[in-house]
């Protein structure tokens, strides 16, 4: 679905159509979004799904590219949080069923933005209904409060599936079509799907991409004088993503033991608090406390940051190492400006941010997504986010002028496994 054209004066927009469209769900909203803007014309995926990679967080190589060589986000989101719906261990009858909806979807849409990419993932909850323990290859820890000033609730759910794609009406029907309410998707049968092995215990929703939120800024978190700009791709005003500060696919992949090819998956639900951000806050406190105060002082970042190329400018600007410095002498240290601290010896980024914005409940929000090869990654990261060694020896308080923390509110967290393509269909341990 184009979903960038104009609208009629008290007509929402084709942006907005889709958005809400995808945070409402159901046959209906399907019925809606493709009675408006018709069939999107996406290619079938291959015949032979052999040919896709064996790696489920094999994005990368999908998604189109800006000018920079950065990867650009698929613009819808739907995430799928499901229970098992049978007590004991699965039954191979079940995990072949649950493969064959895969499989139905893969052959139904070709992978990239403009058909569909999705993945599914198993938290540790489900994991123990096995006498067996994962390997030790694999680091799936229990969620946890990460800092002192957050109490999310823990996702225990056994599964979640992440369907991503620009076209709002193929996450739809995806999603549509594995609950059991749809039998086709774009001219391919679906053989089987999830309805009787699966119970759907929570439904989040979001969107990223230049336009989207700002047509969608209407929501509880942000002031009601539409401050979001048309060419922020999140509700906070600014890219993220660039290629350098991401992690390889290589890097975040297991490499060893029966998981070898799958990654761990993160999911952070962030309430946004915006009000001061863009009310009290300027532009270039805005900056420094995204980025870095060299960013602000040196006018670095224009508009949303897409000047700056292909890398958020931390190590070239010597930001990360004089972090301590910064906070003490300029009295703020910015977000990407910590996050930048927790990387590897040869100064390569941990993790893959594949997160989005949200208004489900009518309110501001940010489904936070990432990929790491072990959930300690994500831990470390968080950890220099949450600056906490920073704040203990100099000016900057424990959330104020401490990046962006005190305009988020981590309401819940979960951690999944991401096993390989071939085995991520009810997995055993071992």
């Amino acid at each position: 679905m184009d979903d960038t054209g104009p609208s009629e004066p008290g007509r929402l927009s084709r942006r907005q159509f889709a958005k809400a469209a995808v945070a409402i769900g159901g046959a209906s909203a399907l019925s809606a979004c493709l009675g408006r803007n018709g069939e999107p014309d996406v290619s079938a995926g291959p015949d032979d799904l052999s040919t896709l990679p064996a790696r489920q967080h094999a994005w990368n190589e999908f998604l189109a590219t800006d000018d920079h060589g950065n990867d650009v986000a698929p613009r819808h989101r739907v995430l799928l949080l499901l229970n098992y719906a049978t007590d004991g261990t699965p039954s191979d009858d079940d995990r072949k069923t649950v493969e064959t909806a895969f499989r139905s979807l893969e052959r139904a849409y070709a992978r990239g933005n403009d058909g569909l990419l999705f993945t599914v993932g198993y938290s540790p909850s489900y994991f123990e209904r096995f006498d067996a323990d994962l390997p030790e290859s694999v680091d799936l820890q229990q969620p946890r409060a990460l800092a002192s000033f957050e109490d999310p609730e823990l996702d225990q759910q056994d599964a979640v599936v992440h369907l991503a794609s620009d076209h709002a009406s193929v996450v739809l029907a995806a999603e549509e079509a594995l609950l059991g309410e749809k039998s086709e998707l774009n001219g391919v049968e679906m053989e089987a799907d999830l309805s009787g092995v699966f119970e759907r215990a929570d439904r989040r929703t979001g969107f990223v991409g230049e336009g989207l939120p700002a047509d969608n800024q209407d929501a509880e978190g942000i002031p009601d004088s539409d401050p979001v700009s048309e060419d922020a791709p999140l509700f906070m005003g600014f890219k993220s993503g660039f290629q350098k500060n991401q992690a390889t696919e290589d890097r975040v992949t297991i490499r060893d033991g029966p998981f070898a090819g799958g990654t761990t998956h993160q999911l952070s639900k962030i309430r946004l608090n915006l009000q001061q951000w863009y009310e009290q806050d300027s532009r270039s406190q805005r900056v420094g406390k995204m980025f870095c105060p060299v960013h602000a002082e040196e006018d670095l970042v224009e508009g949303a940051g897409d000047n700056l190329g292909d890398s958020a400018q931390m190590e070239e600007r010597g930001c990360p190492a004089h972090t301590e410095d910064h906070a003490r002498t300029k009295g703020v240290v910015g977000h990407s400006q910590k996050s930048a601290r927790a990387r590897d010896d040869d100064g390569s980024p941990l993790m893959i941010r594949r997160d989005f914005n949200s208004t489900d409940g009518g309110r501001a929000g940010l489904h936070f997504v990432s990929l790491q090869r072990t959930v300690s990654d994500f831990v470390d990261t968080r950890e220099a986010m949450n600056g906490e060694d920073v704040a203990e020896r100099s000016a900057v308080g424990q959330k104020n002028n401490n990046g962006i923390l005190q305009y988020m509110e981590v309401l819940r967290r979960g951690n999944f496994l991401l096993p390989p393509r071939e085995k991520r269909s009810l997995p055993t341990p071992n």
